[in-house]
């Protein structure tokens, strides 16, 4: 029997994806696109489809999610998930001046549309980078514990993180660092002090809020 044929035993079609608003699993997304589950779980291993793990290891995927990656890449969505709503960009804001990130969440916040967390170190941005699979990094270059240099490369080194953006923030005005950041994976870079308006369009336009 075919992948497809096993996938469609699962039974999930759009009179069913909306079933008290629960997770969908890699099965009933491969059955609503008329795919195969190895497909599906491509799509999570490259970052195309945020998803997350159980406790048991299994991969499930929020409706807001599914939807939104079907809207990304101009693929019908169900009318019976029509009414999902956009969810929020999920932001990340990693800077050990605790000034910087109040003003920087703030900023976000106020603009509407994000969902941001904050941490103060290396260590902990790559902790609450796993959990919550944000969809912008903002990074301070200098901090400690692992500075942000380190933090990039690692991120960068995992395919799964490609879809991730990330915005350099930092004091630092010495060109061929951040040339080498960009290198490295950076998607784009601000210099302190940091313009409101300049922050809020960067913002936008890398997690596809803008216009």
């Amino acid at each position: 029997m075919s992948k497809e044929k096993q996938v469609s035993k699962t039974g999930a079609g759009p009179g069913r994806l909306l079933e008290d608003g629960r997770p969908l699993t890699t099965g009933e997304i491969a059955a609503y696109c008329q795919v195969t589950l190895r497909a599906v779980l491509k799509w999570v291993s490259s970052g195309k489809l945020k998803a997350y793990r159980t406790p048991g290891r299994h991969c499930r995927v929020r409706q807001a999610d599914f939807v939104d990656f079907l809207r990304r890449y101009n693929m019908p969505v169900p009318a019976d998930l029509s009414s999902v709503s956009q969810p929020p960009k999920r932001v990340l804001i990693v800077d050990d001046d605790q000034t910087m990130t109040r003003t920087l969440q703030h900023m976000l916040n106020t603009a509407g549309g994000y969902l941001v967390d904050v941490a103060y170190d290396g260590f902990s941005a790559g902790f609450k980078f796993a959990v919550d699979r944000p969809d912008l990094l903002t990074l301070d270059l200098r901090m400690p514990v692992m500075d942000g240099i380190k933090v990039l490369s690692m991120l960068r080194a995992d395919p799964r993180n490609k879809g991730v953006k990330i915005l350099i923030i930092t004091a630092v005005s010495d060109m061929e660092e951040i040339e080498e950041v960009l290198k490295l994976g950076a998607d784009d870079f601000l210099i302190k002090p940091i313009k409101h308006e300049e922050f809020l369009e960067k913002a936008a336009a890398l997690t596809g809020l803008a216009g």
